[in-house]
C-alpha cells in the first residue's frame, strides 16, 4: 500500500507559515514522511539566529500532524527547553519520556489502553529549545549541566530501551522511533566561524559588498553566510561533543532573513504581527492600514539587525504603533512611510517617542 504523502505535501503546508527557511522545511518535510511510515527518520539540529524562524517551524509541525486527517497516532509532539533536561535529577532523559507519556494520555483520554498510550510516546517528536545552551565546555572549563543534557539526550538517541516511571509504575520504551529535531542560535559559534572567515584562516578573505534596498538605501555588509564556513570542527569547540553531534544525521544552517522575507513575514501569515495589530484596533472601530513604504522601511530596518531576525520587526512597529494603541480613535488609521522613518530616527538617536 503506498503512503499517501509526499515531502513535497507537507513542504507546501508548512511554507504558508514558514518564511525564508526553504533548506530546513525541505529536510524536515523528507524526516517527517520517512517517521510517518515507520522507517529511520534523520534527527535535525537546526541552527540559527534568533528570530530566523526554528520555534515557528516547530509549531508548524505540530499543528501539522494534529489536524491532517490520519496522523493523529503522530501527534504527540513536545517542545522543551534544553536546560530542562541539565536540570532533571531522575536522569537519562527519562523527563522527556514523561511528558510524552502524560501528553499521550491527555491526547487519547484516560481510558486508553497502555498499549496504545506507549506506542504514542515511541513514535512521537520531540523538539528540543536552545541546545546551543548545554555545552560541555564553557570557556574551556566543563560544565557539568551541560555535559548532564548532552548525556540524556544521548541515551534517548542512541535506541536503546528505556524505563520511566508514570501512575505509579514502571515503563519501558523503544526510543529508537522517536524523531528529534533540536534548535539553538549558537552565537558564539557564528562570531568564531565569522572571524575565521573575515580573516582568512583556511577560506578566501570575505570582501564587503554593497547592499540597496528597496526604498533606495544603501548600506555596505559582508555577504557571510554560516553554511558556507561551517565545519563539525567548530561544534565540538563550541562545546557539543562529537557524541552528541553524529546523532544529528542532518545539520541544517538556517538563512538569515532577507527584506522581502520580513515583509512577508509581517502581513502574510496567519497570526502576523501586522493581522494580530489590526484585530486589536478592530475591537475599537479602527480600521488599520499600512503603505507599501512603511512597509519596506519596516522591513529593512529589520534587516539590519542580523542577529535578532523577525523579532527586530516587532521592535520597529511597537515604537511605530504604541501611541495609536494607547489611545485608538474609531475610523480608517494608516501607517505610512514618515511614521516609521521618524520612529528609527528616534531610536536611533536615543530619543523615546511621545
Amino acid at each position: 500500500m503506498t503512503f499517501p504523502l509526499r515531502p513535497r505535501d507537507i513542504f507546501e503546508e508548512l511554507r504558508k507559515i514558514v518564511v525564508g527557511q526553504d533548506d530546513a522545511i525541505r529536510e524536515i518535510s523528507v524526516a517527517l514522511v520517512k517517521h510517518l511510515v515507520g522507517q529511520p527518520a534523520p534527527n535535525i539540529l537546526l541552527i540559527g539566529n534568533s528570530g530566523s524562524g526554528k520555534t515557528t517551524l516547530m509549531r508548524a509541525v505540530e499543528q501539522y500532524l494534529t489536524t491532517t486527517a490520519g496522523l493523529g497516532d503522530f501527534a504527540n509532539v513536545i517542545r522543551m527547553n534544553a536546560n530542562v533536561l541539565a536540570e532533571e535529577h531522575s536522569g537519562y532523559g527519562r523527563a522527556v519520556l514523561a511528558r510524552l507519556y502524560e501528553n499521550a494520555r491527555r491526547k487519547l483520554g484516560a481510558d486508553a489502553e497502555m498499549e496504545k498510550i506507549i506506542r504514542s510516546v515511541e513514535h512521537a517528536i520531540v523538539f528540543i529549545d536552545e541546545v546551543d545552551k548545554i555545552r560541555a565546555q564553557v570557556s574551556g572549563a566543563p560544565n557539568v549541566r551541560g555535559i548532564v543534557a548532552q548525556e540524556a539526550l544521548l541515551t534517548l538517541m542512541e535506541n536503546e530501551h528505556v524505563t520511566f516511571g508514570a501512575d505509579g509504575a514502571e515503563h519501558e520504551v523503544n526510543s529508537s522511533g522517536i524523531l528529534f529535531v533540536a534548535g539553538g542560535a549558537f552565537e558564539e559559534l557564528y562570531e568564531n566561524v565569522l572571524r575565521r572567515a573575515t580573516i582568512g584562516q583556511d577560506v578566501t578573505p570575505l570582501q564587503p559588498v554593497v547592499v540597496v534596498s528597496a526604498s533606495g538605501e544603501v548600506r555596505e555588509e559582508l555577504p557571510f553566510h554560516l553554511r558556507d564556513y561551517l565545519k563539525y570542527e567548530d561544534l565540538f569547540r563550541y562545546g557539543m561533543t562529537p557524541q552528541f553531534v553524529s546523532r544529528f544525521e542532518s545539520i541544517v544552517v538556517l538563512n538569515d532573513l532577507a527584506e522581502a522575507d520580513l515583509a512577508k513575514i509581517f502581513v502574510e501569515p496567519e497570526g502576523s504581527i501586522f493581522r494580530t495589530s489590526r484585530d486589536y484596533f478592530k475591537r475599537f472601530g479602527v480600521d488599520l492600514q499600512i503603505t507599501r513604504g512603511a512597509l519596506i522601511n519596516i522591513a529593512w530596518d529589520a534587516s539590519r539587525q542580523k542577529r535578532l531576525g523577525a523579532r527586530a520587526l516587532r521592535e520597529i512597529f511597537r515604537r511605530v504603533i504604541r501611541n495609536l494603541e494607547f489611545e485608538p480613535t474609531a475610523g480608517v488609521v494608516t501607517i505610512d512611510e514618515q511614521m516609521v522613518k521618524k520612529a528609527i530616527t528616534s531610536r536611533d538617536s536615543g530619543r523615546r517617542e511621545r
